[in-house]
Formats: C-alpha cells, structure tokens, sequence
C-alpha cells in the first residue's frame, strides 16, 4: 500500500456520508453477485458484459463522489495549512490511476 500524506480526512465523514457510500458499495457487490450467477448459468456473453459495464461506471461514479469530498474537504484544508502542493500531488497520483 502507499504512504499518504494523512490517514485520516481532514473533516469525518458525516453518518449520511458514510451510509450513501455503503448503500453504493453494497449495490456494486449484488451486482456482481449478479454477474457471478450469470456466468453459473452459462448467460449469453453480451449480457454479462453489459452488466460488467454498469458495475464499472457505478464504481468509477463512487471513486468521484469520494474524490469530490477529498477536495472539498482534504485538499481544501491542506492548501490552508500550507501543504497544498504535496497533497495536490497526492491527488493526481491516485487519479492516473483512474485513468488507466
């Protein structure tokens, strides 16, 4: 695992926060559940690409809410403290990473 500039956000996560991410996440997991199940019963190909699909786009829409409130929240707090530049830094390494 990397080091990071924090282990903690600058701000936690309200309860509301937490639990549409989870609600999210718990989603994405039955949909591959779904997927699984799919391959089991020797589903048309197409179908479980289509649904790999929609599993993609779901977690890539959950990496940007999270993203969101990393700048909002961490980056924004960081410029403040004088240490904008390392965790602007920080940011763009993960985000290659969503990139490829």
């Amino acid at each position: 695992m990397t080091d990071f500039l924090h282990d903690k956000p600058a701000k936690p996560r309200t309860q509301d926060e937490k639990q549409a991410v989870m609600n999210r996440l718990k989603r994405i997991e039955g949909q591959v559940r779904g997927i699984q199940k799919m391959v089991e019963e020797d589903r048309y190909c197409m179908d479980i690409l289509v649904q790999i699909s929609a599993i993609q786009s779901a977690l890539k829409n959950v990496g940007y809410s999270v993203t969101e409130r990393h700048i909002k929240h961490c980056v924004s707090d960081a410029i403040k403290q004088g240490e904008g530049e390392d965790t602007i830094d920080e940011l763009m390494s993960v985000m290659r990473q969503f990139s490829k």
